[in-house]
This record gives structure tokens, sequence and C-alpha cells, in this order.
């Protein structure tokens, strides 16, 4: 049985079937098309509207000598990008110069090496009063773990996420600072603590080890205080953070130099095309404006769309490449970098980073349910808990559920043996493409609505599939069927 059930999970999924090279070269085609169309669209309200947007949103001056301004209403990519430059390529630089003295010199002690400077440097950015908040919020949660009890360890990282957004706190903490960027790092810095300590909790929680307490301690200050991850992420659950450290061979694990460059060059690209993104397209600030929104025409509308989601997957590749190339440098496997959402084709490709890591469930339908219920509940109240975010989380989560749904149906021997004999592998491809046409629509309207908030997908929604049907929703229904069958020959390509 178990033998069955293995060679059933093991074999290939129908929907990978290969397609004729024409067919997948006009696909190609028509996605590339539709995206470069649609961007040329939203450069032209752009460019029709600058003086507007400028005199309400104070566009910067950017960085190409023809003189293009720059859209700087993006908070995340304005504030990592000015820290960036002021402080944090500095302190990454001397994290892996202390990871590689350490390595060369006393590599017995690298972690307590790298633990110090990352105590120090969160020192020196956060000031004595922020690192004193993450050392208490840290107290906290060991204190709590060391009962072995989950739900007490959730609770805890619930309550201590709710201090986060307690208004006398907020106005005490930000009274430390001289700017509000600097009270921000404390916050996004707390936030990603709040992660790293969820994790060592519930795997001290769940282990059987007669692990001493002293050492136990000394793993989760190294996991809480390793600096490359720290303020930002990517996200290393504990667990993988100890083992990867603890290796023998951890210490003597040497990158490639032409790989290094090769990864260098790669996050500068990143970098110049976001860069790029928002001195030719003012997406961002066109968002914020809901006139303009209202009347721009569909296929800048489409573009907006597409290039809001764009932006925050080329931004992310950044602000996750530089730390994720700093672990890789000291031996750590990172955490693959985000997909882009373009050949994203189902909900749970997208969410397997968040359900996957918290264990999933092996319960069936409905413990699936509940568990990436549960998961998309954390998301929501880790993001701050607002209206539009729970929207968000709950339009994910039925997503999840229903995709779940079908594949369960599908997958049961007499529905399963009838598509078989129906329908052609390649058939049963294009079929499962035609579905995720709805699934991407769907999963980029959900991330407009964590972009822009409830109104901005009330506006897409009622443009695109109300006062669209049928001219502007199959034309891009189709688009997103070809953008479907373009992901999926990815993951044939490359498995």
């Amino acid at each position: 049985m178990h033998n069955q059930a293995k060679q059933r999970f093991q074999k290939p999924p129908l929907h990978t079937a290969a397609l004729p090279v024409w067919e997948i070269g006009f696909y190609l085609l028509l996605s590339a098309g539709s995206h470069l169309y649609s961007f040329y669209e939203v450069y032209k309200v752009s460019k029709d509207y600058e003086e507007e947007l400028t005199s309400e949103f104070e566009f910067e001056q950017g960085f190409f000598i023809w003189g293009f301004k720059k859209d700087p209403t993006d908070f995340e990519w304005s504030f990592w990008t000015e820290w960036g430059q002021n402080s944090l390529i500095w302190t990454l630089i001397g994290h892996s110069v202390v990871s590689k003295v350490s390595r060369m010199c006393i590599p017995k002690f690298r972690v307590w090496f790298l633990t110090l400077y990352g105590l120090l440097a969160s020192l020196f950015l956060l000031g004595l009063k922020g690192l004193a908040v993450v050392l208490l919020h840290m107290a906290l949660s060991y204190t709590v773990a060391m009962l072995r009890v989950p739900l007490m360890s959730w609770l805890c990282s619930l309550l201590l996420l709710y201090t986060l957004h307690m208004s006398s706190l907020e106005e005490m903490q930000r009274s430390w600072y001289k700017t509000e960027n600097e009270y921000y790092l404390l916050l996004f810095s707390l936030a990603m603590c709040c992660l790293r300590y969820t994790s060592f909790s519930l795997e001290y929680c769940w282990q059987n080890s007669g692990q001493k307490s002293y050492k136990s301690f000394f793993w989760f200050t190294a996991y809480l205080f390793y600096y490359p991850l720290f303020h930002n992420g990517p996200i290393i659950n504990y667990e993988e953070f100890t083992l990867q450290m603890q290796r023998q061979d951890s210490s003597v694990v040497q990158t490639d130099i032409c790989t290094v460059i090769l990864t260098i060059a790669r996050i500068f690209l990143w970098w110049l095309l976001a860069e790029s993104m928002i001195q030719f397209m003012y997406m961002h600030a066109i968002q914020s404006h809901a006139t303009l929104l209202e009347i721009v025409p569909i296929w800048a509308l489409g573009g907006l769309a597409l290039a809001q989601v764009l932006f925050f997957y080329v931004k992310y590749l950044v602000l996750f490449g530089v730390p994720a190339l700093i672990v890789k440098l000291d031996g750590i496997e990172a955490p693959r970098l985000p997909r882009c959402v373009s050949t994203m084709y189902s909900f749970t490709g997208m969410w397997r980073y968040i359900y996957v890591p918290m264990g999933g469930s092996q319960h069936g339908f409905l413990g699936k349910m509940f568990s990436s219920g549960l998961a998309f509940g954390f998301v929501y109240y880790w993001h701050g808990g607002h209206d539009y975010l729970l929207n968000w989380a709950v339009l994910n989560w039925l997503g999840v559920i229903a995709e779940n749904g079908v594949k369960t149906v599908a997958s049961f021997p007499p529905v399963q043996g009838l598509i078989e004999q129906s329908l052609s592998a390649g058939m049963i491809r294009r079929g499962h493409a035609f579905l995720s046409a709805f699934c991407t629509a769907m999963l980029i309207l959900s991330n407009l609505v964590f972009l822009g908030g409830n109104h901005i997908g009330r506006i897409y929604w009622n443009r695109i599939f109300v006062q669209g049907w049928p001219g502007a929703t199959i034309p891009i229904l189709v688009f997103l069927y070809c953008f479907a069958q373009i992901g999926m020959e990815w993951e044939r390509t490359h498995p």
C-alpha cells in the first residue's frame, strides 16, 4: 500500500505533457507582446499626466541622463534603498568580513563571533532602547518555549505582535528616534524576529532531545541575531539554520568567485530593472490616484496591474537576493527567491512558501482547509490586521480551497480514469491551463488588494470583469491562459 501511494505521488502530472514547439512559441509571443504593449500604454499615461502626478506626489529626479522623473511612492523600495545606501550595505559587508576571518582563524568560535557581531550591528542601527525591546521579546518567547506547549508559544507570539500596534507603545518608540525611518526599521526588525522566535519555540516544543537549556538559549540567540536575515528576509526556520551551522563541513565551504560575481551582477540588473520601471511607468502614483485609475484605457489598466505585481516581484528579488548571497557565502543554503507572478498559475504554488514550512496537513481535505486557514490568518495578523488584508487573505484561502477541491475530485479513480480515456495528455494540459487562467486572474486581483487596498481591487474588478465584460474580460483571460502555459513549460523543462 505504501509503495503504491509512493508511486502515485511520483507519477508526473498529466498537465506537464510536452506541446508542439510552434504552440509554445505562439504562447510566448502573445505573452511577451501583451506585456510590452500594455507597459507602453502605461508609459503613455504616465507621460500624459506627469505634471499632475509630480505636483501631487513630489516626484524625484531620476538617474537617466535624458531627464526622466522617478516615482518614489512605493514606501518599501524607497525605505530599503535609503537604508541600504546609508548603512545596511556596510553592516552586511562587515558581517562577511567577520565570518571570513573567524572561519580562517578560529572556526570553532565562528558562530560566537557572528552572534556578537549581530548584537553590535543591531545596537548600532536600533539604538540601546531598540535592542532592549528585541531582547525583551526574546526573553519572553524563550521563557514560554520552555513550557513545551505549542499553543502557549503561538499565543505568546500573537501577543508580542499585538504590542507592535499598540498606540501608546508606538508613540513611545517613535520618541526614541529622530526620523520615521529609524522607527520603522525597529518595527520591521521586531516583526521579522517574531517569525524567528515562533520557529524556535515550535521546534523546541516538538523536539524530544534532551538538549540542555543553556545550549538551546545560545542557538536561539545565534539564530535571532544572525545579521543577514535580521532586518528583513528571507526566512530560514530554526531547524534548518542550526543543522547547517553545526555541520562539520560548514566551516570550510567555499563559494566559487565566478558564482559570486554573477550573483552580484544579477542583483544589480534586478535593481536596475526596478529603478527603470518606476522612472518609465508611474504605476504607484497612478494607483494612488483613484480618479485617474477610473479613466485610463483598458490596456493601460491591465498594464498597471501587471506592472504592480511584477515590480513587487523584482523588488523582492533585490531585497532578498542581497542577504541570500551573504547567507550563501556563510555556507548556508538560503530559501529560493520568489517566483514571477506572471508564470504563477496556481494559488497553492504561490502559498506553499507559507503552508509547507508550517507543516501542511496530512488529514485530508478538511485538514488542509483548517491548516491553510490558520496559515493565512497568521500572515494577515502579522502584516498588521487591516481590513483589506483580511480580504486579501480570504481571497487566497478560497483560491487554495477551490484548487485543492478540484484536484481532490479529479484524483478519484473513476474521474481520473474518465479524463485519461477521453482526453490526450496535451488536451489535459490545455484544460488545466484554461482553469489556471481564472486562478491567475484572482491571484493578481488579490495581490492588487494587498498592494493598494479594497478600493483599488474594487476598481479593477468593476472595470475588467463587470463593465469590461466581454470585450476586456475574455482577451485578458486569453493572455492569462498563455501566461499559464509558459509557467507550465518552465516547470516541465526546469524541474
